[in-house]
């Protein structure tokens, strides 16, 4: 568990968690919430050895949990969703006896649980597991075809968890501290890669072999991915800000020469992705860069890629501006996520936004630091239309809830305004290397993130995140023009928002501070001109007629 809550806090969590939320069901709080059967124990580390059948599309095998006892109880929970199920659970090669509850199996542990002790168990496992209809966004198994008819197969599970296929503490506020190995057996033709560094291969007799992989760092859940393919391998070594980073590519064979050409892609990321938020958070496990037969996601040490090979969203600027063509939206986004995701991770998918607002942010900052400042606020300010406001941005706590896909470009549009704000781009970019530094491989809430950036801040920014986060409404100012004057208010607020705004009078700047009162603003000319600069996502009206 990455230490950066308190026991307190997780049963005031809990608490409130199996109170509310009529509208979610008990699967939803069994899934989402800090259970009793999940709290007294803190997870080290996990060892998945597991077959894969192409042929039936399904997979079996076992999973070692190894963790430590924080408090007295013999009830573990160990989350696993039909149609997989768990066939067998020992503790010291003894079989314990367990119950299961829709996604959730309660296991009885016979060995006395004392505090402070580090225990294992072993989970065996079988079954046909969900099969995405729409990868990554519908969670599950791949199993797919490449050009040649060869079987290719990847997995990604991100809203679903990693219960969809193997027996886990399926909750994001518990990641193991020391990692996890994973050993694929495959068909022999098909090369297997999961996360971390490759251990080895081993042929076996039943034409199969078994690949094995390992991460020493702590991973999130729905990060763990394996991928199965005709898959070639080629590497170069980054010289980064914590030394050489090893950097792995795994490509279809007959995409080999694209490969090479659009993966020079990842070490200008990488440059750009350093500057901005610190060293990459996983040198020990390296990077990889592995095609998938889906557009991509963020596995942690292995992102997924599917994006054509070219750039922009297979091939559409999202900004509508040109920018967006200036790089491969799936290598500079998904490897964003190594930063805010995979080394920052939220405890609750309500706070999914910590992952998705600063990775669609980083997007504009890889044009920020390769093309300039120009190039960075056309961008992100053009993903504007993408904006929906339909709900707010933060979901429902303790559910397994997420909020509004507007935690992507309203999310980066909020943090775009923050950058206005604090106008010194060294003292923000302080603030985010600082992020990847102090919460370094650490699941934390929304309120750590509002109140480790406000510290930054000479104004309470905390009626202004929840104007972001927490509502649907956009601060409008209301301005009108009278002879020499300009009056002045914000609309459209919640209590106690009052943000300063750069302002263009007669087109020379100047900074006023809004509140929720009429302000007036005199000028010994005459004003024929008044504009709010762009960069603040914001409303304008004109209420002078």
């Amino acid at each position: 568990m990455k230490r950066c809550i308190s026991l307190l806090l997780i049963f005031t969590t809990l608490s409130s968690g199996l109170a509310q939320h009529s509208n979610f069901s008990k699967q939803d709080t069994l899934r989402g919430s800090i259970t009793p059967e999940r709290v007294w124990w803190d997870l080290l580390h996990y060892n998945l050895d597991f077959k894969v059948d192409p042929s039936s599309k399904s997979i079996e095998g076992s999973n070692l949990i190894r963790y430590e006892v924080l408090s007295q109880n013999q009830l573990m929970q160990i989350d696993l969703q039909p149609p997989m199920e768990i066939t067998a659970v020992l503790e010291n090669n003894k079989e314990l006896n367990y119950k299961r509850d829709g996604n959730v199996y309660y296991i009885q542990l016979k060995k006395n649980q004392q505090i402070g002790t580090i225990n294992e168990i072993i989970i065996h496992f079988k079954g046909a597991p969900k099969i995405s209809n729409n990868p990554p966004w519908d969670d599950g198994f791949t199993w797919e075809k490449d050009n040649n008819g060869t079987d290719f197969i990847a997995t990604s599970c991100q809203g679903g968890g990693s219960s969809i296929w193997w027996p886990s503490k399926d909750h994001m506020y518990d990641e193991p501290d020391q990692g996890i190995e994973l050993s694929i057996t495959a068909p022999k033709h098909l090369i297997s890669v999961a996360n971390g560094r490759l251990i080895q291969t081993k042929e076996n007799s039943n034409k199969t072999n078994t690949t094995s992989w390992k991460v020493v760092n702590p991973i999130n859940n729905y990060g763990v991915n394996i991928n199965i393919g005709d898959y070639v391998h080629f590497t170069e070594k980054y010289k980064g800000k914590k030394g050489v980073l090893d950097c792995d590519y795994y490509v279809v064979s007959y995409n080999l020469e694209k490969a090479k050409k659009q993966f020079k892609e990842v070490s200008r990321t990488i440059e750009a992705f350093e500057h901005w938020f610190g060293p990459y958070p996983f040198y020990e496990d390296s990077y990889k860069l592995v095609e998938v037969p889906y557009l991509g996601m963020e596995h942690q040490s292995s992102v997924t890629y599917g994006n054509g090979y070219q750039n922009g969203y297979k091939g559409i600027d999202l900004s509508g501006t040109g920018w967006g063509l200036k790089f491969d939206f799936i290598i500079v986004h998904e490897s964003g996520h190594e930063w805010f995701a995979n080394n920052i991770t939220n405890i609750d998918i309500a706070d999914m936004w910590i992952h998705e607002s600063f990775t669609a942010y980083s997007e504009n900052l890889f044009l920020d630091y390769h093309f300039g400042t120009e190039a960075s606020n056309a961008y992100v300010t053009g993903t504007r239309k993408k904006i929906l406001n339909d709900k707010p941005i933060i979901g429902n706590y303790d559910v397994n809830n997420s909020g509004s896909s507007d935690m992507y470009y309203k999310g980066a549009n909020m943090l775009h305004t923050l950058r206005q704000i604090i106008d010194n781009d060294e003292k923000w970019r302080s603030i985010l290397v600082g992020l990847n530094k102090d919460f370094y491989h650490q699941t934390v809430t929304t309120k750590q993130i509002e109140d480790y950036i406000d510290k930054f801040f000479k104004i309470d920014l905390k009626p202004f995140f929840d104007q972001y986060l927490r509502t649907i409404k956009i601060p409008t100012l209301e301005y009108k023009l009278e002879h020499n004057n300009i009056f002045y208010r914000w609309s459209n607020i919640v209590d106690g928002f009052s943000i300063p705004v750069n302002v263009f009078i007669n087109s020379n700047s100047e900074w006023i501070k809004p509140t929720s009162r009429w302000k007036k603003l005199s000028s010994d000319i005459n004003i024929n001109s008044f504009s709010v600069d762009n960069n603040f996502y914001i409303e304008v009206e004109n209420k002078s007629h």
